[in-house]
């Protein structure tokens, strides 16, 4: 399975091409909101509510998105900064997202993400 950011001149990245079962599909990072890992595998979620299985570990999708779009408040889980409606902090940390969907927060990301909360 291949996967590829396409870049203009200017190397502004601003989809992702993946390969899965028979097709290749071209996301736009704005509607991609949260990947999810899934051992040797990630689940796209994308914001129409399609999700895409690929064959690609989390570490992979990190390299290639924008670390200014994209956060991973854990580790089975990157999300898009923009999707993000709320976070939970406490006991059990949550980064509650535009689709109703709860990402846990790991603790090492506790801190980082209650300043940027402000």
């Amino acid at each position: 399975m291949k996967m590829e950011t396409n870049c203009n001149e200017n190397h502004q990245c601003e989809s992702l091409t993946v390969a899965t079962v028979g097709r290749v599909d071209v996301i736009d990072w704005n509607n991609l909101v949260r990947i999810e890992a899934s051992s040797n595998y990630s689940r796209l979620f994308l914001s129409d509510g399609k999700t895409l299985f690929v064959a690609k570990v989390l570490k992979k999708f990190e390299a290639q998105l924008d670390k200014r779009m994209f956060i991973r408040p854990h580790k089975t889980h990157l999300v898009n900064l923009s999707f993000i409606s709320a976070y939970h902090h406490g006991t059990h940390p949550t980064l509650l997202l535009s689709n109703g969907e709860s990402i846990p927060v790991a603790r090492k990301m506790r801190k980082e993400l209650y300043l940027m909360a402000g």
